[in-house]
């Protein structure tokens, strides 16, 4: 009884050893997992970044913002006006929705020199936009002199978009030669091509190919032509 009484006592401290070291062998596990180069604990990756890209003339990007000059007496900095003949009918009112605030001197038949007397008079009166927009002939040709005529009334402004023409008429290419001649010789004067987008797409227009269904896909598509090379250039 003694004997056995004695072993009991004698086996306390080795199951109280082997606890310890059992203990002590979870802790070293547990850290050793935590710390191991092996395996990463599981992380939401981040959000990307919103990235705004812009144009330098260093480095790899370029800026795209463009600065217009500063227009001369009798022009409205921030303002658009556009003149132009029936065809600009057609495509009036995207064309409002592109260029918000933009004002349109549109009418049946207009001449290229009804345009001149139009666009001189908002300028005498402080009431012409700083950026132009000339939409003229295809109610008959053109001439070189005519289109100077056209820039010394609108010298000074910032920015000058003609369209050319798309009509069935003899002097259809040879207008769109005057205008494209004539924009390569003043500075800030680009021209937005509508004859080549009409060409590639006849079913845009009516009977007599040159007028387009009024806000129809023809419509907005010459009015965001329009809109892109004012903004771009």
């Amino acid at each position: 009884m003694a004997r056995h009484a004695a072993a009991k006592r004698g086996r306390k401290p080795l199951i109280a050893s082997i606890v310890v070291v059992l203990v002590v062998a979870a802790v070293v596990v547990v850290l050793v997992t935590h710390h191991s180069p092996g395996r990463k604990a599981a992380t939401r990756p981040p959000a990307k970044a919103h990235v705004t890209t812009t144009t330098t003339t260093t480095g790899p990007t370029t800026t795209t913002t463009s600065t217009l000059p500063a227009p001369a007496a009798g022009f409205e900095a921030g303002h658009v006006t556009a003149v132009g003949d029936s065809v600009m009918l057609d495509y009036q009112d995207p064309l409002q929705t592109d260029i918000p605030g933009i004002a349109v001197e549109a009418a049946v038949s207009r001449q290229w020199v009804d345009g001149e007397t139009i666009l001189s008079q908002l300028k005498s009166e402080g009431q012409l936009g700083a950026e132009v927009i000339v939409a003229l002939g295809t109610n008959g040709p053109i001439t070189d002199t005519d289109f100077d005529n056209m820039m010394s009334v609108l010298q000074g402004a910032s920015r000058i978009v003609f369209v050319n023409v798309h009509v069935d008429r003899p002097w259809q290419d040879p207008n769109n030669q005057v205008l494209t001649s004539g924009a390569a010789k003043y500075p800030h004067v680009y021209i937005a091509d509508w004859a080549t987008l009409a060409n590639q797409n006849p079913q845009w227009f009516g009977s007599d190919g040159t007028h387009l269904a009024i806000d129809g896909p023809g419509a907005d598509a010459l009015a965001q032509l329009i809109t892109t090379t004012l903004s771009n250039g």
